[in-house]
């Protein structure tokens, strides 16, 4: 992959995005999610991955990835139908025509996520890779401010959706199978304006080593990646202006991430390039130091 770091902008302009979930399109500088510097080589081939929350962001950029490393791709999304298109149009482009498919689905009710892995496992033949990576975020200023339904609804698409997609997948994994979820590093250091959302990614911590453990025996592994702060719609449709002017300064590299930063990390996590890890957390969060 070729070195973009000096291209790479140090600081986002003010936006706002009134739309929940965000969208792609209006993002100004517009994120780095297509994976266009990445060479494949064939580390995937012939697997069936489901991406959750795959439209946009890192769930796009890894969709790509695995596309590129010759794996089937579903994604499973909210809403975002324009998003969604557009990356089934980039892995049609790298990967062919029939190497992606699109669910439009809320993963945080049990039986809908029973209902799209089995959709998917029959129309593509099998299950091999779960990547849970969706989920969603509502700033508050004070922990008196987080509403009964705020809270439910945080932890139901982030840890409730997780539980339902793992439950709905495991029968269909078998040994060499891998499991890879989407954390945060506001699991280890803390926000004092996401205090829900910050709480269900420790959950996934939590959750990601004591499945990885339930799965041994099984030899399905279980992982998780903890990026910091990535540039992707859920930030300028969550943040005020001026947190957006300021995001990712607070970092060792002084920047944001881009999604394309953050992808590579699921292709290690997915292949056999990991074939000894498991309930492990990888942290490409711009050079936060976190323990555990």
């Amino acid at each position: 992959m070729r070195n973009r770091n000096f291209e790479r902008k140090s600081k986002i302009p003010p936006q706002k995005q009134d739309m929940r979930p965000g969208r792609t399109m209006p993002m100004q500088p517009a994120p780095e999610d297509k994976m266009e510097c990445y060479e494949g080589s064939g580390k995937l081939t012939g697997k069936v991955a489901l991406i959750t929350g795959g439209d946009s962001g890192i769930g796009r950029a890894t969709a790509i990835a695995f596309a590129k490393e010759g794996a089937s791709v579903a994604i499973i999304y909210f809403n975002e139908d324009d998003d969604a298109k557009e990356t089934a149009h980039h892995i049609e482009d790298v990967a062919g025509e029939g190497q992606v498919t699109l669910l439009r689905a809320d993963i945080g009710k049990p039986a809908v996520a029973k209902r799209v892995v089995e959709q998917i496992v029959k129309r593509l033949g099998g299950l091999d890779i779960l990547v849970n990576n969706a989920a969603e975020q509502h700033p508050q200023s004070s922990l008196l401010d987080i509403s009964p339904e705020q809270l439910e609804r945080t932890f139901r698409t982030n840890v409730f959706g997780m539980f339902y997609m793992t439950q709905a997948a495991l029968p269909h994994l078998k040994a060499g199978s891998a499991i890879i979820n989407t954390t945060s590093v506001t699991a280890y250091k803390g926000s004092a304006e996401l205090i829900d959302y910050s709480a269900t990614k420790g959950a996934i911590v939590a959750f990601t080593r004591s499945l990885s453990q339930s799965l041994a025996e099984k030899k399905i592994r279980v992982n998780a990646v903890a990026p910091g702060p990535i540039w992707t719609p859920l930030i300028p449709s969550t943040f005020s202006k001026e947190k957006v002017g300021k995001f990712g300064q607070d970092t060792t590299l002084g920047r944001p991430g881009q999604p394309d930063e953050i992808a590579p990390a699921f292709v290690f996590l997915a292949s056999d390039d990991s074939s000894y890890m498991t309930g492990q957390v990888l942290h490409p969060n711009g050079g936060t130091i976190v323990n555990g």
